[in-house]
């Protein structure tokens, strides 16, 4: 069992890595708390939420949205929280997305931590403090900043894991080695999705490492004024195929990632588009899809990356280094056509 501080600039969020869940009520003495999970989590899990006080939404993206947080807050009336009471957001990252942005808007802000149960959770969607839902097709649109009190791993709950659930995480491992770390690109493609399931000591090792490349770029850029959006590497045409084609989450950015990458080799003149290609693929994960590029395009000009007539756009110089490019929007759209 771990335990990992990181600073951020209005919190210090605790980390404890490989703790079981049942422990937060230890590690929390005499806080009330209340946990939001979805309820795919609950089935797979109902002997652990027993002595909990747990509030059960529809799982699913399809469901991150304003009348969901509205139903959490109704039961977080309904139940008397207060100021002090602390919301427990135990699930994937739409259920950590969801709980985070409840507990930053109720009573304008009551404390908040996660479990993430996913793969992808624990490597991206619950590090960070973006907390947020969707707007119709607009991925993320309305949420707010704000940094979790905790994150706790216990890596146990990844045993009822479906398999395409460890596929769709591995797209953000592949994303985070692509633009921070050449070394453990390698070390993924020396090894395989099979291999790591098995050997749990080196998953909770590379999920470790994982988080730690995300807080890393976090710490260095809050906000997201500079060198965050290199978090979004895949992400603008992603998001915009995501829902349009019903993809999970990770299957829509490996996609992206492809056409980003050829982007750069356009622009950057990126050598290693067919390593990345590859690796994506000895990963189970897809690399292109029949979608309307007109569709897809006009969602991704409502990018929050976007400013004005230009778009932030995240390209890589060679495996393990990424840049933010102002690309004029026009320019943009005519290269995605090429593809």
């Amino acid at each position: 069992m771990k335990t990992f501080k990181a600073v951020f600039s209005s919190k210090t969020t605790t980390f404890w890595f490989s703790h079981p869940l049942l422990s937060l009520t230890e590690k929390l003495p005499g806080e009330r708390l209340i946990v939001v999970t979805d309820d795919q989590v609950f089935a797979a899990h109902q002997k652990l939420f027993k002595k909990l006080d747990i509030i059960v939404v529809p799982a699913g993206e399809a469901y991150k949205q304003q009348a969901t947080v509205d139903s959490i807050v109704a039961q977080l009336v309904e139940r008397k929280a207060d100021r002090k009471t602390v919301l427990v957001g135990v699930g994937g990252g739409v259920v950590t997305d969801m709980a985070g942005y409840a507990a930053s808007v109720y009573m304008r802000g009551i404390r908040f931590g996660f479990v993430p149960t996913t793969i992808l959770a624990m490597v991206d969607a619950a590090i960070g403090g973006k907390n947020g839902i969707d707007v119709g097709v607009y991925k993320n649109l309305v949420g707010t900043i704000r940094q979790p009190d905790f994150l706790l791993y216990d890596f146990s709950l990844l045993k009822t894991l479906p398999y395409e659930q460890w596929v769709n995480g591995f797209a953000e491992v592949i994303k985070h080695a692509a633009i921070k770390d050449a070394r453990m690109f390698s070390l993924l493609e020396n090894t395989s999705l099979s291999k790591l399931k098995r050997d749990r000591v080196t998953l909770a090792a590379l999920i470790e490492r994982n988080a730690k490349i995300k807080i890393g770029v976090v710490q260095s850029d809050e906000f997201e004024a500079g060198e965050r959006r290199l978090l979004n590497f895949g992400h603008t045409l992603g998001h915009a195929i995501e829902n349009e084609l019903g993809l999970l989450h990770g299957h829509a950015i490996s996609i992206g990632m492809v056409y980003a990458a050829q982007i750069s080799a356009w622009t950057t003149g990126f050598k290693h588009m067919l390593r990345l290609v590859n690796l994506l693929e000895q990963y189970e994960l897809p690399t292109n899809a029949n979608f309307s590029m007109d569709n897809a395009l006009s969602i991704a000009f409502m990018d929050k990356k976007r400013e004005n007539n230009s778009m932030n756009f995240i390209l890589l110089n060679k495996i393990g280094n990424a840049c933010v490019q102002k690309i004029a929007w026009s320019k943009l759209d005519e290269k995605f056509k090429q593809i």
